[in-house]
């Protein structure tokens, strides 16, 4: 497979997906991304054994909803659904829950020019999203807060311990093949599980889920995943590490227009 070369496998946010590199060998790729997927018993969101299939495969039929009736992934062979693959194979829960809300939305609603909020946050998360798991919601206030010099500096070495950031979007692991300091990612907050597919999946399938509930998150900002990064003036750039949300809301009556609704109590 060609487009296997274009990937580092040694980069940090490849490190759950690092042993799934033999599967791309060879002229029959799909084929061993498949036989993986039925070894390991992964679904679609309608129960259906998942397999990857040709691009061409959904026709006209809506691409979640032709995944979750027939478990056929229509896979290109470039980096966005080779990873596509990957991400099923390491999370296949959070990917089935994604796909059961996706097909459910389109089942219930049809394709239409703009999506609701739950199909817009599914369509992020599936996208763009890393999985942050953590001990306590300090770190999850401060990231929505954009206190990058606490929660990217003055706790640095909690990242990788108690801190722990899993890529999840096959467009982020996309756009990190030839990475740049502006790549964001939203942030689905995982408060300390130990299995975090679930815990996404759970997350995914809440009744208010809406793009407000993912802070986002500069990933080369993740301590370890940018040699650069080791110095503090790294992050003294506010076109991508933007300053503090109060400083940028108001004092007025109004003010409260800006804080995260997730952050509000009653």
């Amino acid at each position: 497979m060609e487009v296997d070369r274009l990937i580092d496998w040694d980069a940090p946010w490849l490190a759950a997906l690092r042993a799934l590199q033999p599967l791309l060998r060879g002229g029959h790729w799909r084929c061993a991304l498949s036989d993986a997927a039925r070894e390991r018993r992964i679904v679609s969101g309608h129960g259906v054994p998942i397999a990857f299939v040709g691009p061409d495969a959904a026709a006209s039929v809506p691409y979640e909803l032709f995944i979750a009736r027939t478990g056929k992934v229509p896979t290109r062979e470039n980096l966005h659904d080779l990873f596509n693959a990957l991400i099923w194979l390491v999370y296949p829960v959070a990917k089935a829950a994604l796909n059961a809300r996706q097909a459910a939305e389109i089942e219930r609603d049809g394709v239409r020019p703009t999506r609701g909020a739950a199909r817009d946050a599914a369509t992020l998360i599936d996208e763009s999203a890393v999985l942050l798991v953590c001990r306590d919601e300090e770190v999850v206030a401060s990231l929505r807060e954009h206190h990058w010099q606490r929660l990217l500096i003055a706790w640095r070495e909690r990242w990788g311990r108690d801190i722990v950031a899993l890529p999840f979007g096959h467009a982020l692991l996309e756009k990190l093949a030839g990475p740049f300091k502006a790549i964001t990612a939203c942030v689905v907050p995982l408060l300390a599980t130990a299995d975090p597919d679930a815990a996404a999946a759970a997350f995914i399938g809440r009744p208010d889920l809406a793009p407000p509930l993912l802070p986002h998150l500069p990933v080369l900002g993740i301590p370890g995943w940018c040699a650069e990064n080791a110095d503090p003036h790294f992050y003294d750039d506010p076109r991508v590490f933007r300053p503090p949300r109060a400083t940028l809301c108001h004092s007025g009556p109004d003010a409260s227009a800006c804080r995260d609704p997730a952050l509000r109590s009653g």
